[in-house]
């Protein structure tokens, strides 16, 4: 639990994470809080925008908590969005309509990267540790809260291709022709990222999770020296002087299966998983040294019930019987879900995994 916890009254998650015992298998799904709930919508729209949104901490509390009200989870993520670390750097972060995110600024030499500083999150992201503080409040411990950032090389493909990107040409310009540039450019990410959820978990996270969400596009060396170097580094960098972490640490690499013996080594506390990977395929190759989360296709929310409650059984069985397993899609919900489908995932998830854990 964050700085200052108290006990929780659902602890399964922050079990599961430390890979011990709990009575059904707890589940959170990435972009919980999103576009595909009506009362989201209605608060986006009234909003006016995307980053009013994200930078009122009052509204970004009221976002975090209306999954809450509607599914029976074993956990609140923060409703923010993994740019606020570029954006806090002054790169100018935007949101086309259709399109994703912007940025009003682009690197284009290396001496563009040589003035940058790291971000001050205590000063400079201050309305996402107000929002922190502010859910905390509201969930009174019942749930545990998951805070997060974007990953170091995720968060640099946004700021060298300037937004959103296909093919990452840019981004893999700069890794190429100017790695020197590059690497500059992750330290200052690093420990911009290392602060940020330090500070994230000194405002009353629970645990954290780092989004490595473009590392799965990367040469199978260039994975190990320009996004899993760089997590590692935050992650050493939370861990208290006794060398504990002081919440549970989950790395998310899309695409990462190839490298999850190396992810299991991270000294992280868990692997996120994509469900391009099998789960029991995943146990048996980390050797249960590290807990798993995952990882069913968001695109089976598009399914009808029989075929949701089929594939939510798969994935338990696949992982099979005892702790260090959370339950997840993955990657995100995505906004044409019908919102009842969510609620069926997450009661046949508690229903259908009790008989794990007996």
């Amino acid at each position: 639990m964050g700085a200052g916890a108290s006990p929780l009254a659902n602890d399964r998650l922050l079990r599961a994470l430390r890979r011990q015992p709990v009575d059904v298998t707890p589940v959170w799904i990435m972009r919980q809080a999103g576009r595909y709930l009506p009362e989201y919508r209605r608060v986006r729209a009234a909003a006016g925008d995307f980053m009013t949104l994200c930078r009122d901490p009052a509204l970004a509390c009221e976002v975090t908590l209306q999954p809450l009200k509607r599914f029976d989870l074993d956990a609140a993520i923060l409703f923010s969005d993994i740019l606020t670390v570029p954006d806090a750097m002054g790169f100018g972060l935007y949101f086309v309509e259709g399109e994703g995110p912007r940025f009003r600024v682009r690197p284009e030499t290396p001496a563009d990267l040589a003035r940058l500083q790291a971000v001050r999150a205590a000063e400079q992201l201050d309305y996402v540790l107000e929002a922190v503080r502010l859910i905390r409040r509201e969930l009174d411990g019942r749930l545990p809260l998951i805070g997060f950032s974007g990953s170091p090389w995720t968060l640099a493909t946004y700021i060298l291709e300037g937004g959103a990107s296909r093919d990452f040409a840019r981004a893999k310009r700069w890794l190429y022709q100017e790695p020197a540039a590059l690497h500059h450019l992750l330290d200052l990410l690093a420990h911009s990222v290392a602060d940020y959820l330090r500070a994230q978990i000194a405002a009353g996270v629970d645990a954290v999770q780092i989004f490595d969400t473009w590392g799965g596009v990367l040469a199978h060396d260039a994975y190990r020296t320009f996004s899993l170097a760089y997590m590692v580094r935050v992650v050493e960098a939370l861990r208290a002087p006794d060398g504990a972490l002081p919440v549970p640490v989950i790395l998310f690499t899309k695409g990462g299966g190839v490298w999850l013996e190396e992810i299991a080594a991270s000294g992280a506390s868990a692997a996120g998983l994509d469900w391009t990977l099998s789960l029991g395929e995943a146990r048996r190759r980390t050797g249960d040294r590290i807990a798993l989360q995952g990882n069913l296709d968001p695109a089976v929310l598009r399914a009808d019930p029989a075929t949701i409650e089929r594939e939510v059984a798969r994935v338990l069985a696949d992982y099979g019987p005892g702790p260090g397993h959370v339950f997840n899609l993955g990657h995100g919900v995505t906004p044409d879900v019908d919102p009842d489908r969510v609620a069926l995932l997450v009661d046949k998830v508690h229903e259908l995994s009790e008989a794990y854990h007996r």
